[in-house]
């Protein structure tokens, strides 16, 4: 498993506490792990949930286990969450659910690899990696942005990445 991204890191404690956090496409679980350790409550939700059975049980944590690609129903419609987590991982059809995952005040924290990647490795196909100011885009209108990087990235792997933090107005 990997240490939560610093990204992620910087940004986690804009989310009130003791609030739910939704770790989309979670993978390992790292950052399901971060916020359980820092007093919220989780759901995990991940095409894979094997990496996640020493928390399934942990009260507070709810693992859902989906394929979001696979054109069934989203299964969190209707909730709302205190943070959002969206690291590595871009199904375009999700960005216009995400602000509305959120509860007023609710903060969005998104990384993942964006175009200019493919010199590096994987990632590398179009479909799976961000247009310049693709996220900023696609937040301005609903969240309040208050962080936004484009950054290349030399370690520990080389990368291009995109990030985001925004904040849903009304709290």
């Amino acid at each position: 498993m990997t240490d939560p991204s610093p990204w992620v890191l910087r940004f986690a404690p804009c989310i009130k506490k003791d609030s739910t956090v939704l770790d989309l496409a979670c993978g390992s679980g790292r950052h399901a792990r971060l916020f359980l350790m820092n007093g919220h409550y989780i759901t995990a939700l991940d095409k894979n949930t094997e990496n996640l059975a020493d928390i399934r049980d942990f009260p507070g944590v709810e693992v859902i286990q989906s394929d979001l690609e696979d054109g069934s129903p989203f299964p969190l419609s209707g909730r709302k969450f205190g943070g959002v987590i969206v690291t590595n991982y871009l199904h375009r059809p999700l960005l216009p659910l995400l602000a509305g995952l959120l509860e007023p005040g609710g903060v969005l924290i998104y990384e993942t690899f964006m175009l200019g990647n493919e010199k590096f490795g994987r990632p590398n196909n179009p479909d799976f990696l961000l247009r310049s100011q693709e996220l900023l885009e696609s937040f301005r209108d609903s969240l309040t942005i208050k962080a936004y990087e484009e950054e290349i990235l030399g370690s520990p792997t080389p990368a291009v990445v995109q990030r985001i933090c925004a904040v849903k107005p009304g709290a």
